[in-house]
């Protein structure tokens, strides 16, 4: 029988976690991104860092794009790319962990895929709307988990992580990487 089309909703549904920022786990190679997000809450952190990354992003001149601080450093577009490839890394991480997978993962080395990545190549467009798709559906995954899917503990790289943790991870490697930009690009 044919009929009219179904519709369909998608409600962005706000979780507030009741998980106290004590509990992350201690993450040594993270602590530093950690440590950049004040907010209690991560996915308030995670919409707030957007807009702030989006701001400075927005502001940077076409001559600056392709400009490296110093030799063998990335240029901004380069580290666009790897905040890109990163933000996929972890919210793969998390996603994983939420589906209670307790399969470890690997590292990955950040020079050898910003080498591969082919960065400088792509148009800064194109890079800041991948972005922003990247950064739209971490946040509709983290506004679908649970606080036990964020608490559950897999291992990446070696070492014991979750989704909460990432949670404030992801938003403090973009963090880390907009204080280089401001103290070392622009």
């Amino acid at each position: 029988m044919v009929g009219k089309p179904a519709i369909f909703f998608i409600f962005n549904v706000k979780h507030q976690s009741m998980i106290p920022k004590s509990a992350l786990i201690p993450a040594e190679f993270y602590q530093g991104y950690i440590d950049l997000i004040k907010e209690e809450d991560f996915r308030e952190a995670i919409r707030k860092n957007t807009k702030q990354f989006r701001k400075l992003t927005e502001g940077i001149s076409r001559k600056k794009f392709d400009y490296a601080y110093a030799d063998g450093k990335w240029t901004i577009r380069e580290m666009l790319q790897h905040i890109i490839d990163a933000e996929r890394v972890f919210s793969y991480r998390a996603l994983t962990f939420s589906r209670k997978d307790a399969s470890p993962l690997p590292g990955f080395d950040e020079n050898n895929w910003a080498a591969q990545a082919g960065g400088s190549n792509r148009r800064w467009k194109d890079l800041l709307e991948e972005f922003a798709s990247v950064r739209q559906a971490t946040q509709y995954l983290y506004d679908s988990l649970s606080d036990d899917q964020l608490t559950f503990a897999g291992q990446a790289n070696g070492r014991p992580l979750n989704g909460y943790t990432l949670g404030f991870i992801i938003p403090g490697h973009v963090a880390h990487h907009m204080r280089i930009l401001r103290e070392r690009y622009l």
